[in-house]
């Protein structure tokens, strides 16, 4: 296939999302590493809006991605240049940008005394439990690691099936996904995954007991991976994209509904906690579809603009969350109200991201620190608009 520039848009969007997600994430009532002083319930209505498709549809592009430069690519310099992209800047970030998340969390909720320097120096690698908190931790990196491990999952797969077996499954589910297969297959498997998972099931993003993760994601990584050669099911796409956002904000609707009726942390019914729990599932996967049908309809161009944002989606995720954490704990003596902290939260997200991922590829030892190529050159400016398998 020719490159697909409304996917390339619809991943600079996703991450875009996820950090204004992750800002909300102050707000909510639900568990995070810092809050604002008095969360606010109604908070939690436009995050669900969000909640059931934001992971997947990132785990989707990123499958559609790491195909495109599969196709071009050995399958070791693949390994090399996806261990390069991930591990590390993975390992970077853990060192040095993701301990002061797990700091202010430790002072926040357990009245940790010590500062940054004696806790990035003494306790950050214990490889222990300190309140329960594990260190040296990778914390929303975790995307990072589940996207390398579905990776070489893919390309060991691929690797022991034989060519013809892998074109006759392919053929198989393109034919399974054309049509309303399309909606009704992902759903029939996300309907056993809640079968299996039950209501109170929860991500642990440790990967090695996080099967309820697995089970979503890898699925989603798969189905990116085999839409990059899928005439078939980018049929159905075009076709039932706009019946997906239907069915999509009408499962929204009914997670919406029981959330206002049951807000924060207090508990629905088991029945309906069932139907909460299935229609968030059904309203993730017809949003995914919804959100390619739009970027295939209406995003399919180029602009100046797209390499960039392309280039920056990465070191922007590196770094966002210790940013949002840090400029929140921050923020807490003040006592401002929450319209006040969220806009600063925001502009104090959006400054740092971009002074981060600015500097950082001006920087040569820097840009394989923050997931850029190494050398800023013609060949890697041209390389660096191509899809890239990272999130």
């Amino acid at each position: 296939m020719d490159r697909h520039y409304g996917m390339d848009w619809l991943r600079i969007g996703a991450f875009a999302l996820l950090i204004l997600y992750h800002i909300g994430m102050f707000f909510v009532p639900w568990d995070w590493h810092v809050k604002t002083a008095q969360p606010l319930d109604w908070v939690a209505v436009p995050m669900l809006a969000a909640n059931a498709w934001r992971l997947p549809l990132l785990f989707v592009v990123a499958g559609y991605a790491s195909a495109a430069l599969f196709g071009r690519e050995s399958v070791r310099a693949f390994i090399v240049s996806r261990a390069a992209r991930l591990l590390v800047p993975l390992v970077f970030a853990m060192i040095f940008l993701i301990p002061v998340q797990p700091w202010i969390e430790l002072m926040f909720k357990h009245g940790y005394t010590h500062g940054y320097t004696h806790f990035w120096t003494t306790d950050y690698f214990r490889f222990a439990a300190i309140y329960g908190i594990v260190v040296p931790t990778w914390q929303h990196l975790w995307f990072v690691v589940y996207l390398w491990v579905y990776t070489m999952l893919a390309v060991a797969i691929l690797a022991l099936t034989p060519a013809r077996a892998q074109e006759s499954f392919a053929r198989f589910i393109d034919d399974l996904l054309s049509g309303p297969g399309l909606l009704i297959v992902p759903i029939a498997w996300l309907g056993v995954h809640m079968a299996i998972s039950g209501t109170d099931a929860k991500e642990t993003h440790a990967l090695v007991d996080d099967m309820v993760a697995h089970r979503m994601y890898f699925p989603a990584f798969v189905f990116g991976f085999f839409l990059r050669d899928a005439p078939g099911t980018w049929g159905a796409i075009r076709c039932w994209w706009k019946v997906a956002a239907v069915i999509a904000l009408a499962a929204y609707a009914v997670v919406a509904g029981i959330e206002i009726a049951w807000p924060g942390n207090s508990r629905a019914p088991i029945e309906l906690a069932i139907l909460f729990r299935g229609a968030r599932l059904v309203q993730g996967w017809c949003t995914v579809v919804a959100l390619i049908g739009i970027a295939d309809r209406y995003w399919n161009r180029d602009h100046e603009w797209r390499p960039m944002l392309t280039e920056a989606v990465f070191p922007f995720y590196i770094i966002h969350q210790s940013i949002i954490v840090l400029a929140g704990w921050w923020l807490l003596p003040f006592a401002l109200s929450p319209g006040v902290e969220f806009a600063i939260l925001v502009a104090a997200t959006v400054a740092g991201c971009w002074a981060f991922y600015l500097t950082g590829r001006e920087v040569p030892l820097l840009r394989p620190l923050i997931g850029l190529r190494l050398a800023r050159s013609k060949r890697s400016a041209k390389a660096a608009a191509q899809p890239m398998g990272v999130p």
